[in-house]
């Protein structure tokens, strides 16, 4: 089984290899081209990433405010209904 992963891992790496090799030899563009269309692609990513990145974390916060709210709401509930059971369990001992 081992031997079946290493060689699935080699040619997986022989691949992007000669893709990456193709690529060079039939880019349309030249080197310098190349490199600033890179790096306009790489930055854009960064700031999509980053844009999601701020939207998961605002979309967290406001599910953790809301998580805490509900929280809250069956706190008291729960409580109110102890301390009335509390107070009918007081009153039937007196009774």
């Amino acid at each position: 089984m081992a031997d079946n992963v290493g060689s699935k891992v080699t040619y997986f790496l022989v691949g992007l290899g000669v893709g990456a090799l193709v690529g060079v030899l039939f880019a349309p563009k030249s080197g310098e081209e190349t490199r600033d269309f890179l790096s306009k692609k790489a930055d854009e990513g960064k700031d999509y990433a980053q844009k999601k990145a701020r939207e998961l974390r605002e979309r967290a916060d406001e599910l953790i405010e809301r998580s805490k709210e509900v929280a809250v709401r069956k706190k008291d509930s729960i409580s109110a209904a102890v301390e009335a059971g509390r107070e009918a369990y007081l009153r039937e001992a007196k009774s």
